[in-house]
């Protein structure tokens, strides 16, 4: 067993130099476990994130959600991987998120050698065993155009991967009894929830797509798929381009976010938006809508994520819901993952509010309102058409961003 330790005092010119600073720690051939802790002293204003990297790639993430964790070859503390620990030199990762002006005083203990302990996993398994399938309200069938049925998910939410209270299993079940086909699991800066999600789907009869918040401190964005991880420490302009040359889609989160909103810079905009985020409490307020119409509508497809955390969370999972159009062939959570994925990237989606709440979605060359009477359907063209009846349809128009709203200009949904 052998012992790093590290005892520095980090400043606001640390934090100024870089967010995100690197340990080495030696790790010998056949090393059969690495256990790492941090402390922070309770100092008013610091906020410290902690993390590792292997000596052949990323190895996991907790942010500010852990004091400790430990890696093995079979096992590992939530939002780490689990596998050899590859002989070469390896670094705890330090996230200056905030540091007080008087600076705060950091210990870091990294041991090699054996962990008879893995912080955090035995309270994830005893929460996931305790946790059963729970009933499936009634499904809502939305008309769809020939060969394509609507799926209702939700693209953004958090496990005990990162800083969320449940594991992959209890989310699952949340998504099921709100009545969701799918749903992305996007913990924070890691990918160590990709693991559980095909047996957990299975087993909920949901899917479960993987995904990762690339999290920093000036935004936040969804990479959907199984990609690998995208290093957050590299700028931004290079997330577009490297999530889609693997083969996975891109969206910004919550762009009027409060301190998570957007403020990168980014030549290339990725395919994909977070428009419909739990933060937009007063639908009446139309910023998330006007941010829309600048970023781009015609080649910006609109989202939502309800962001669950723990039951202190705003909403729900669901809350929106996504719908998108996918294959109807598609069956079971095996397909609907690269099924809803594959949807995604042609843009057919459109947003409710819930699951049961009124919608207007495509169907061919319609928009199709269900469930709306007496409200308004605001094409992108700014003309109002009235919807008297719970079933209404009026031509599609030939640009993307149709929105209906109440009659005091409340948004009640959104299509592409």
């Amino acid at each position: 067993m052998a012992v790093t330790s590290y005892r520095q005092r980090w400043t606001l010119d640390d934090r100024a130099s870089s967010v995100w600073h690197s340990l080495p720690v030696d790790i010998p051939p056949g090393c059969p476990g690495l256990l790492v802790t941090l402390t922070v002293p309770s100092v008013d204003g610091a906020v410290i994130d902690l993390g590792c990297e292997g000596a052949s790639g990323w190895r996991g993430w907790s942010g500010g959600a852990r004091r400790t964790f430990a890696i093995t070859p079979t096992a590992a503390t939530p939002g780490y991987v689990a596998g050899e620990l590859e002989e070469g030199t390896w670094f705890v990762v330090i996230g200056l998120h905030r540091v007080p002006v008087e600076g705060v005083e950091l210990v870091v203990e990294a041991v090699t050698g054996p962990v008879s302990v893995i912080p955090g996993l035995d309270e994830y398994a005893a929460l996931t065993a305790a946790v059963g399938v729970p009933a499936r309200p009634p499904r809502r069938v939305l008309p769809a155009a020939d060969g394509l049925r609507w799926v209702a998910g939700d693209f953004h939410a958090h496990t005990l991967h990162s800083d969320g209270s449940t594991p992959v299993a209890n989310l699952a079940a949340l998504g099921v009894a709100a009545g969701l086909d799918f749903m992305a699991i996007t913990d924070h800066n890691t990918e160590a929830h990709h693991a559980e999600l095909a047996a957990v789907g299975r087993r909920f009869g949901i899917g479960l797509i993987p995904g990762q918040e690339v999290t920093t401190d000036t935004g936040h964005a969804n990479a959907f798929g199984a990609i690998g991880v995208i290093d957050f420490r590299r700028p931004a302009s290079t997330w577009v381009t490297e999530v889609a040359r693997r083969g996975g889609l891109l969206s910004i989160n919550h762009p009027l976010g409060g301190d998570c909103s957007w403020r990168w810079d980014l030549p290339e905009h990725p395919p994909l938006a977070e428009i419909w985020h739990s933060s937009w409490l007063d639908h009446s307020w139309g910023g998330p809508i006007a941010w829309w119409q600048a970023w781009g509508l015609g080649t910006t497809t609109p989202i939502g994520g309800s962001d669950y955390h723990n039951p202190d969370s705003m909403t729900l999972p669901g809350t929106p819901t996504t719908w998108v159009a996918i294959d109807a062939a598609a069956e079971g959570p095996d397909e609907l993952v690269p099924a809803v994925l594959e949807a995604l990237a042609v843009g057919r989606t459109a947003i409710s509010t819930s699951y049961n709440a009124p919608a207007v979605l495509h169907n061919a060359n319609e928009l199709v309102v269900i469930d709306a009477p007496n409200t308004l359907l605001l094409t992108p063209d700014g003309t109002r058409h009235p919807i008297r009846t719970p079933y209404e349809s009026v031509p599609a128009p030939t640009t993307t961003g149709t929105a209906l709203i109440t009659h005091d200009n409340r948004f009640l949904s959104l299509t592409n």
